[in-house]
């Protein structure tokens, strides 16, 4: 069988199906493992990505006022590879390549094609089932599935009694999206109240207003598609703001940066780390904090 992978998610979930031999194919950001970056990236965006968080929000909303598309697919070089199955996703049009991305969607319709389509925790599961069969691996995914909803009970016990503070994880910094989809669950997981962001919705932005009215006891920033130090390095400006600085959980020192890229943003097998991850900065009393400095980072509170 030939894959072609258009979604970061789906790569790493092929691998750990045991497909990864399959692969002939990947998008830009399919990187885990790392020896996929040998494969052919197919897709591109087409707005610099190097900027701050408010350059590519004014690049991605000007490309979407304009019905511009902002990934590109390589049509031709998909066209050799001769996939037998695509992968990519339908949920979040602004994320990741999907169907309508322009040079992908004629594959679509003459290749067997598997979405991921959801923004729920059930959902992430179900979609890995659905990969798993549409790339021959019907068993290994129902493993796969079964494991993860033993995490999944290990954690909604490990945290019943623990006390839940409330928390704030930001997806994007200018401007601030709440996180959305499957992360309050996640949250909720690792011993958590998720707040402003909708369970199973898109994130969605949110106002100075609206942050300090939520009056969070922790605030996490993990923006989408940015690793550790690349949040690190942006949040020197939010840290000058006052905005920021008057908020009470960064003036007690619960503010945290985490991997977002990694972490919060993508769907594969992987996910459930993202609990271990939260629960370190949540119950540091309770769970060894393993992936500090790694994964999340204590920010230092204001200087007053």
């Amino acid at each position: 069988m030939r894959i072609v992978s258009l979604l970061a998610s789906g790569t790493e979930l092929c691998c750990a199906l045991g497909a990864g031999d399959d692969l002939v194919g990947r998008s830009h950001e399919c990187d885990r493992p790392a020896w996929v970056t040998v494969l052919p990236a197919l897709s591109r965006p087409t707005f610099d990505v190097s900027g701050s968080s408010a350059e590519i929000d004014a690049l991605v909303r000007g490309k979407l006022a304009a019905g511009e598309p902002l990934y590109q697919i390589d049509e031709t070089a998909l066209a050799e590879l001769a996939p037998d199955v695509l992968i990519t996703q339908t949920h979040c049009q602004v994320c990741a390549v999907s169907p309508e991305t322009p040079g992908s969607a004629p594959r679509w319709e003459r290749k067997q094609a598997v979405a991921l389509a959801t923004g729920s925790l059930a959902g992430v599961l179900q979609g890995w089932a659905n990969v798993a069969t549409a790339i021959g691996r019907p068993h290994e995914g129902a493993e796969m599935v079964a494991e993860a909803r033993a995490r999944i009970a290990e954690w909604e016990s490990s945290t019943a009694r623990l006390h839940r503070p409330r928390t704030l994880v930001l997806e994007w910094i200018e401007p601030p999206f709440a996180l959305g989809n499957w992360g309050p669950e996640l949250v909720r997981l690792a011993g958590g109240d998720s707040l402003l962001g909708r369970l199973g919705g898109h994130s969605t932005a949110i106002g100075w207003d609206e942050i300090h009215a939520a009056d969070a006891d922790v605030i996490i920033v993990a923006p989408c598609g940015f690793d550790l130090e690349r949040t690190a390095a942006e949040m020197s400006e939010l840290q000058s703001d006052p905005r920021w600085c008057d908020l009470r959980a960064v003036k007690s020192g619960c503010g945290f940066i985490a991997d977002g890229n990694l972490h919060f943003n993508r769907s594969g097998p992987h996910i459930l780390d993202t609990v271990d991850l939260l629960a370190e900065i949540l119950h540091p009393d309770v769970f060894e904090p393993r992936r500090e400095g790694i994964g999340w980072r204590r920010l230092a509170p204001p200087v007053t």
